[in-house]
């Protein structure tokens, strides 16, 4: 990997309190990667509008759907539309991305069903990030 000056990273993998949950996913293999590095934290959910916590949601039939049904989808789309435009304003060289996320998963995503099972894909804000020519990595991808 090439040396970088500016990442951008989903904001629960640096310890911010905002899944669904309410929690974080800290990832001590993502702290230690951006040491001296500029960091630009991002969560495209918390940029739609959506609370925290929050139903969880995945992606249906190309939408993003709470799983009580309720389509969630614009606030995605939002929230990953500012969180692009936050990475292209500040030139972030590289994002580190939650895996499996309906925003934020690179490789694959939860199927929609709402019983763990993944399946090949990309959250809408990886997608989006994809389509603006910005590398993408996930924790796993990161040196130790």
């Amino acid at each position: 990997m090439k040396k970088i000056k500016t990442v951008a990273v989903s904001a629960c993998l640096l310890g911010q309190c905002c899944k669904y949950n309410g929690g974080s996913n800290r990832n001590d293999r993502v702290l230690r990667f951006t040491e001296g590095l500029q960091v630009i934290p991002v969560c495209p959910e918390v940029l739609g509008g959506l609370p925290v916590p929050r139903i969880p949601a995945e992606i249906r039939d190309g939408r993003v759907t709470a799983q009580d049904g309720t389509d969630v989808d614009d606030a995605f789309r939002r929230g990953a539309e500012a969180a692009l435009r936050i990475l292209q304003e500040r030139g972030a060289e590289l994002v580190i991305l939650q895996p499996r996320s309906p925003s934020c998963g690179y490789r694959e995503i939860y199927d929609g069903t709402f019983q763990h099972r993944r399946i090949p894909g990309r959250g809408v804000f990886a997608q989006m990030a994809a389509e603006a020519g910005i590398p993408a990595a996930e924790p796993e991808d990161l040196p130790d």
